[in-house]
């Protein structure tokens, strides 16, 4: 079966990370959503997105080919269905299209366009991302997901006699080189999945639902309490609650992370903190590029939206509910903006596309991985694409 998964309509909603990638690339629970649909169908899925992401996520077809929503998490019950899909059908839940099978080659526009006389509904209510704010309210259901999917018929490693265990050591898998020094482990609420040469320094204290994933680390002392993703390569230490950090990001010292999404390539300064919880317990609204306003959420807690790239200086203090474009960088007294844009320097400056690009090299080369053509291309479409934002925000 060849998959393909697509963008659809609401990418708009899931910015400023799909000015980064297409939706299929959001990581939620242990995997990303690509990830998840390679291990269900044991294949290697493509994407159909923005063109300018398309050379880096291309699409790539056959005689026979099924497209799945890139917002769509797939369940047992969404496989079968998916799987029973006969030529031209298309899998649909309320207006939302699911899955279509398809021998020909379909753009973004053609899924907005599509046959509805040959659509099925699905008669249950599908795992599928429908706002940015998802990504961390819904992560403790896909820790847990991935988990029994990536641990299903395995045995873990042996945890290090050592670490303090509460809890049942079912709801613990440790892969093949990581470590676990000293710590407290608990998986009353939630799954704790250790990630392929990661490591959790002594001291730590860590309640599930847990995802480290391969080679992250957590420092010494740290406080991790569920549903929270660490991704791969990335650094934590201080406190962190229910947040999703994509990966090749770094939080590496004391501060308060809590309800929040960082992207890939961020690092937070020490003594970063965010509010996730106003002092009125007001319902927290949210900057929405597709509105283009601040639209409500729905939640009382929620924190940090941080897109690929950004930094924070120390003591960088940010209000509930901000959300910070790509490849900014902030610093500076009190608290910033609720709305960052893109390729910002501190408050009120245009962060110079080639301090960036030489900026991104340098991490890049710290991870030992190389800025390639593609990334800088991308990169400088979404400084184009952003100009709007810095010349309404900046002042």
């Amino acid at each position: 079966m060849n998959i393909i998964l697509f963008d659809d309509q609401k990418r708009g909603d899931f910015l400023p990370f799909t000015y980064t990638r297409p939706l299929a690339d959001i990581r939620i629970g242990v995997l990303t959503i690509a990830e998840k649909w390679n291990a269900v169908f044991n294949t290697t899925s493509s994407f159909v997105t923005q063109d300018y992401l398309s050379t880096k996520f291309e699409a790539i077809y056959s005689e026979d080919n099924t497209y799945i929503n890139g917002r769509l998490i797939p369940s047992l019950r969404i496989i079968k269905k998916i799987k029973s899909l006969n030529e031209g059908e298309s899998l649909v839940y309320n207006d939302t299209l699911l899955a279509i099978r398809s021998n020909t080659i379909l753009s973004l526009d053609a899924f907005n366009s599509f046959d509805k006389s040959k659509s099925i509904t699905y008669d249950a209510i599908p795992f599928i991302l429908e706002s940015i704010t998802d990504i961390f309210s819904k992560n403790d259901d896909a820790i847990s997901q991935d988990f029994r999917l990536l641990t299903e018929g395995r045995t873990s490693q042996e945890l290090n006699s050592n670490t303090l265990f509460i809890g049942d050591k079912n709801n613990l898998f440790i892969e093949e080189g990581a470590t676990v020094n000293a710590t407290s482990i608990n998986t009353l609420e939630g799954f704790i999945y250790i990630g392929k040469n990661a490591e959790i320094m002594e001291g730590s204290c860590i309640r599930g639902s847990l995802a480290l994933c391969e080679s992250s680390t957590i420092k010494m002392g740290a406080k991790i309490y569920g549903a929270t993703t660490i991704g791969p390569h990335s650094k934590v230490g201080g406190e962190v609650n229910n947040s999703v950090i994509f990966g090749f990001s770094n939080k590496g010292h004391d501060g308060f992370l809590g309800n929040s999404v960082i992207g890939e390539w961020c690092n937070l300064g020490a003594d970063t903190n965010n509010s996730n919880l106003k002092n009125n317990y007001a319902e927290v609204r949210l900057w929405n590029y597709s509105s283009g306003r601040f639209a409500h959420t729905g939640l009382t807690f929620c924190g940090l939206i941080l897109g690929d790239h950004s930094k924070s200086a120390i003591n960088s203090m940010f209000n509930t509910g901000t959300v910070v474009g790509v490849s900014a960088n902030i610093f500076g007294s009190g608290f910033p903006k609720n709305f960052i844009p893109s390729f910002s320097w501190g408050g009120n400056q245009e962060y110079a596309l080639k301090k960036v690009l030489e900026v991104a090299k340098i991490v890049y080369s710290r991870r030992k991985k190389e800025l390639e053509d593609v990334d800088i291309d991308i990169l400088t479409h979404v400084f184009e694409e952003t100009k709007v934002y810095r010349e309404k925000w900046l002042r």
